[in-house]
């Protein structure tokens, strides 16, 4: 078993679930584990604050809308994401939970899922691509939606 695929069971034992088009093959779960995997991976502050290992998960193409607002590129996360909350190994946590992923297209999975951070709750939608076998699985682009309490 690999280290990806420790963090997708782990994943599942935390209640996420996994989903992928009948339709397409792409391997068992068409790469949604993976992409889950990778989603996973970016929480985590030791992914966060070094540059080559969140670099290898996110597209050279990709761009976030925040939950702020913000809009941030590829070129911007070296400057941002180490800096950004949650990066601290002593900080708050991100808290992911009921995670989905659906194949859309060979090469393309859309991941859905909420996520709690610091008291603040956000929906969270991401889309991964792959290029090639070389490249794997990354994030092309991603957008967090604050929930007020009254409407979690």
């Amino acid at each position: 078993m690999t280290h990806e695929d420790d963090d997708v069971h782990r994943a599942a034992d935390d209640g996420l679930h996994c989903h992928a088009d009948d339709g397409v093959d792409e391997g068992v779960d068409g790469g949604v584990g993976e992409a889950i995997a990778g989603e996973l991976a970016l929480t985590d502050p030791a992914v966060r604050a070094s540059r080559a290992l969140f670099e290898r998960l996110l597209d050279p193409e990709f761009v976030e809308v925040g939950s702020s607002g913000r809009r941030c590129t590829y070129e911007d996360m070296p400057a941002w994401l180490p800096e950004h909350p949650g990066s601290s190994q002593s900080g708050p946590r991100y808290r992911p939970s009921a995670i989905e992923g659906v194949l859309l297209a060979p090469g393309l999975i859309h991941l859905t899922y909420e996520k709690d951070f610091d008291g603040r709750h956000d929906r969270r939608s991401s889309l991964w691509r792959k290029r090639s076998e070389e490249t794997g699985w990354r994030m092309y682009y991603h957008q967090g939606t604050p929930v007020p309490p009254e409407a979690a």
